[in-house]
């Protein structure tokens, strides 16, 4: 009994000692496998071998159609639109007629002011005529004031030797002192002429100046072209009412348009100075034919942070050019020496490229001055960097993860 309770006390750890050997024995007879060995990868990638140039840069501008002289007719006083000739967009030759306001509402106004104008002109007349009875009527006064004057004197002497009552010198006296007030009225009428005449003279001269506005309105009740023209605007309809300044048709001349456009920072300083060198700089419209190049005519007045806007004439482009248009332009500026064609695939950020050395990329901190147009006329980006030399492979293949250092494999072109 005691030989059976020792083998089922020793049996499971002799299960565990060999379960251990055959684990050990199968775990030192693996076949031993090699490590993979980590490689790097590479990037294929095309290279163009730098070349130092004296090229002219083109920079593109958009640009919109303006026009300075363009006229808004607006309507010269209240009443209405009797017809009008025009519609938008029509071309109009000098003096045609657009607009007519019924000339009623303006004729009501004109015989008013004609009437003012006549009766400040009668009583400029009346007060002539009053001034002249007044001259003549201040020396009967005076006359008349001197016989007063003899008669109190003379009541006063005879009262003094009792030959005259007192009631007769008091009448006098009255009537001395009734005459000397009519002397002095009389005398402030004459005075008065000067300034009297003035205030009728000012309101005259008021007078006359409504009359030439109510004439000057009256004249502008019918709208005409002042010059060969593109309606732009047609603001009223034929019954409409309208009132003083409303905008009636508004037009601008086919030959005084302009093209105004933003110019970026960093190329101020190369228009600028090419502007005091004398050069005559001109844009071109690439994607529409028949319109010519539009040479600079000057620089905004003011900056901003972002550049400065800039002016193109237009000469005649025969009505195909509108206000508020917007046309891509392509500014032609002066050669700039030592400098580097790139294609637009080189560039990273707008400012950075990649070289390659030793088959590895190395940035490159590069400034744009421009783009360009090869011989198969493929645009290119100008580029200008000290840190190039002629003879460097730029990369011409665009990676999402280019950096310094990644390995590539080249194929020059």
């Amino acid at each position: 009994m005691q030989a059976r309770a020792k083998v089922r006390f020793i049996l499971p750890f002799l299960v565990l000692l060999l379960s251990a050997a055959v684990y050990f024995a199968l775990v030192n007879s693996k076949t031993e496998r090699p490590k993979p060995a980590l490689s790097e990868k590479i990037w294929q990638i095309a290279v163009i071998t730098a070349r130092q140039q004296d090229l002219s840069p083109a920079i593109t501008l958009y640009g919109r159609i303006e026009s300075p002289e363009q006229l808004k007719a607006a309507a010269p006083g209240g009443g209405i639109v009797e017809d009008v000739f025009v519609r938008n967009g029509a071309r109009v030759s000098q003096d045609q007629q657009l607009v007519t306001l019924d000339r009623r509402d303006f004729e009501a106004a004109l015989l008013q002011a004609e009437a003012d104008v006549r009766d400040i002109d009668n009583q400029i007349a009346e007060l002539e005529v009053r001034h002249q009875s007044n001259l003549a009527s201040l020396q009967t006064e005076r006359n008349l004031l001197t016989l007063a004057d003899a008669e109190v004197e003379r009541l006063v002497k005879l009262k003094q030797q009792n030959l005259s009552a007192d009631t007769a010198l008091n009448s006098a006296r009255s009537e001395q002192g009734r005459q000397q007030l009519a002397v002095t009225a009389r005398a402030l009428d004459v005075d008065s002429y000067p300034a009297r005449l003035q205030i009728l003279k000012a309101r005259h001269d008021r007078g006359k100046a409504q009359l030439a506005q109510s004439r000057l309105a009256m004249s502008r009740a019918d709208v005409r072209a002042p010059f060969d023209a593109i309606i732009s605007e047609v603001a009223v309809s034929a019954g409409d009412r309208v009132s003083l300044g409303q905008l009636l048709i508004s037009l601008f001349p086919v030959q005084a348009l302009e093209i105004r456009a933003h110019l970026p920072l960093n190329y101020i300083d190369s228009v600028q100075q090419a502007i005091a060198n004398g050069s005559q700089l001109e844009a071109s419209v690439s994607n529409r034919s028949g319109l010519g190049r539009f040479p600079m005519l000057r620089l905004a007045g003011e900056a901003e942070a972002t550049g400065i806007d800039v002016y193109f004439a237009v000469d005649s482009i025969d009505g195909q050019l509108r206000p508020g248009e917007l046309l891509p332009l392509s500014l032609k500026l002066p050669t700039e020496s030592g400098v580097y064609a790139v294609p637009y695939q080189a560039i990273y950020g707008n400012s950075r490229i990649y070289v390659v050395v030793e088959d590895r990329l190395q940035a490159i901190e590069v400034s744009s001055i421009g783009q360009t147009r090869d011989a198969s006329g493929q645009v290119q980006v100008l580029i200008r960097s000290d840190a190039i030399s002629p003879g460097d492979r730029i990369s011409v293949t665009h990676l999402p993860n280019a950096v310094s250092g990644l390995k590539v494999k080249t194929d020059d072109g």
